[in-house]
């Protein structure tokens, strides 16, 4: 088996508009490579991981020696399945694909992800909210879509029964927390964000249950990996 790790990028210039708020458009950029850095620095210590590519539309976004394929510009499903089909093409039997806004990674929650995914051919990871989807596995081959975009979770779901799959649902903190929201920067209090960014609003009920989010800042490096 060869696993492929797949990311879709937008143009840091124009991500996290959702941020735009509270960040400024340097600062903006600046968190994205940062969250990207943390995963990419994540799946190059896992063993499963044979291969990392990033399709973006972005030049020069890293200088790891990873495969860069080109974004079609025909949006976000568009874009994965392409990198998808050139994946296999290039030997990959197993694609993990990932979003590039996950602070609180580790190797343990993509280790799980990809074992109990080898198990039903299909491991999905929703956000903390089960309204999204942050990853998902599975084998390259299969008639499986993707469906990412508002409500993908429950989309993921029925496109698992539409190919007859029977997915391994993954709830993982570090899987399941992304920064899409102004909300989501109090989990990143440890980073160099401004001062306004850091009044954290009452904890969601997930976030409650796993107390530890609060308190899995780095000690020295932004966004080092801890597993």
């Amino acid at each position: 088996m060869t696993c492929w790790a797949l990311i879709p990028l937008k143009d840091p210039a124009h991500g996290k508009g959702r941020l735009a708020g509270v960040l400024s458009p340097a600062e903006r950029r600046r968190l994205i490579g940062a969250m990207l850095d943390r995963v990419l620095r994540t799946l190059e210590n896992i063993p499963q991981i044979d291969g990392i590519a990033l399709v973006t539309p972005a030049s020069g976004i890293t200088a790891r020696d990873i495969l860069i394929l080109p974004d079609p510009g025909e949006g976000l499903n568009a874009s994965l399945a392409t990198g998808t089909r050139t994946l296999a093409k290039r030997g990959a039997s197993e694609l993990l694909v990932l979003h590039a806004d996950l602070p609180l990674l580790a190797c343990t929650d993509v280790e799980a992800l990809i074992a109990l995914g080898r198990c039903t051919g299909l491991g999905i990871a929703p956000d903390r909210y089960r309204r999204g989807t942050n990853a998902i596995f599975l084998k390259t081959g299969s008639d499986f879509s993707f469906h990412f975009g508002v409500g993908s979770f429950p989309a993921h779901l029925a496109e698992a029964v539409r190919c007859g799959l029977v997915p391994s649902v993954v709830d993982r903190p570090g899987l399941a927390m992304d920064i899409d929201e102004p909300h989501d920067l109090k989990q990143l209090s440890w980073y160099d964000l401004p001062r306004s960014t850091r009044r954290a609003p009452a904890l969601t009920p997930f976030e409650r249950s796993h107390p530890t989010w609060l308190t899995a800042s780095p000690e020295s490096s932004p966004m080092r990996v801890r597993d």
